[in-house]
Order: structure tokens, then sequence, then C-alpha cells
């Protein structure tokens, strides 16, 4: 566990050292404020003490930014032969995966507590729901961290970030929309299992405050899988040098 804290300073310090901390955090405050509180359905227009305008700007940011964090985690490493500087220090591909998964997370995290002024004063607006309120920031970081351990495999298969992003967003669009799309053009079990598939329906069910052992079970599935399959390649990479 030391080790995988290590690598999760490294990470961080790291993030903050290129600045690419700060502007995430920076764009993604002013995206959501904007849309939450001056443009199209903000606050202001719907009349309601409510959050859910602000969630529906996250889903979307963080569907972009995440990728945008995870491109360089592995495929950076890899290009600069830095994984294999690793392992000779004695560190596990699984320690390296899950340090570097927990930095995201924590830069992600960080960023949603700095949207908790929002909360603070809508909630000074009128009754807001906050078991909804609870479950929207719970929703937003399995969210992030599905899309986080999306990332980190995607960046695992190659040494280019150009191409780590695309690739992370490529399999991350059929789970944020595509699913969606195709479950609501289909009926019976094929149509509730893409439906399933989606991430939307998982995040609008916890947005709404419904904290369902399905929602949970389908955003750790996601996460599970995607940090084996990052750890899969690296193991596979070091093997064949």
């Amino acid at each position: 566990m030391n080790k995988i804290w290590i690598i999760t300073k490294r990470e961080l310090v790291s993030f903050f050292d290129s600045l690419i901390a700060y502007v995430m955090i920076i764009l993604f405050l002013g995206l959501s404020g904007i849309f939450t509180w001056l443009v199209t359905t903000n606050i202001f227009v719907s009349n309601q003490a409510s959050l859910g305008t602000f969630f529906g700007v996250a889903f979307w940011s963080l569907f972009f930014f995440i990728p945008a964090i995870t491109m360089r985690m592995l495929a950076e490493e890899n290009r600069a032969g830095t994984i294999e500087l690793l392992i000779t220090k004695a560190v596990t591909d699984n320690q390296i995966v899950i340090g570097k998964f927990l930095a995201c997370l924590i830069l992600v995290a960080i960023a949603l507590v700095c949207t908790l002024p929002y909360y603070i004063t809508i909630s000074q607006l009128g009754n807001i729901d906050d078991g909804g309120v609870v479950g929207g920031y719970l929703g937003l970081l399995m969210l992030s961290a599905a899309y986080i351990s999306i990332g980190l495999f995607a960046s695992s298969l190659t040494q280019n970030q150009i191409v780590s992003i695309l690739l992370a967003l490529l399999i991350s669009v059929f789970f944020h929309f595509l699913f969606d799309v195709i479950g609501g053009s289909l009926t019976g079990f094929m149509g509730n299992l893409f439906t399933y598939l989606s991430i939307r329906s998982h995040f609008d069910s916890m947005s709404r405050g419904v904290i369902d052992s399905r929602d949970l079970i389908y955003f750790l599935s996601i996460i599970t899988l995607g940090i084996l399959l990052a750890q899969a390649m690296l193991s596979k990479r070091n093997w064949q040098s």
C-alpha cells in the first residue's frame, strides 16, 4: 500500500507541477458554473433549487476531461521507458496502475469539492433535495472512476498520447450514449441489456438520490475490468521485453 501511495503522490505532484491540474479544475469550474448559473436551463430559468443542471453539465464535461488527464499516464511511461525503471524498484504492475488510478480520481475529487459552493448557494435559494445532491456527487465520482479505468487501459495500449486520448474517447462513447441509443431502439431482452450497459441510465438513477446496488455493481465492474486490462497490457509488454 505504501508503494501505491508513493506513485499516487508522484502523479499528483506531476499534475500540479505541469499545470494540468489547474487548467482542468479552472475549465471544469468555468464550464459548469456558466451553464449552471447563466446558460439555457439555469436555476433562475427553471426557478428550482436544484443541482440537476450542474450534474448534467458535469456528466458531459468529465467525459472529455478525463481522457485528457489519463492519456499520458501509461503511454508516456511506455515511451520514455520509465515503466521498466519502476519495475526495477520492485513495484508491481498492479501497484503502478492503482497508484495512477487513485491520482486521477483524487484530482477529479478535488475539482468536485471546488463546486460545493454551488450547493451552498443554491440551498439558500430554496429547499434542495439533499439526497439527490449526495447521489449526484457519488454518481459523478463513480462515473469518473469508470472513465479513468478506461483511460488507463487505452493509455496502456500505446506510446502515443494522442492515440491514447482518441482510444479512450472511442471506448467511452459507447458507454456514454451509444448503448443508450441502441437500447432505446430495441425491445425485450436486448433493449434491456443495452440500456443496462449505458452509463447514462445508472448515473441518472443515482443523481435522483436512488443508490441501487445494481448501479454500484455496474460501475465497480467497469472500474475493475479497466484496471485489470491495463495491468494485463503492462504485464504483456514487460514479458515481451
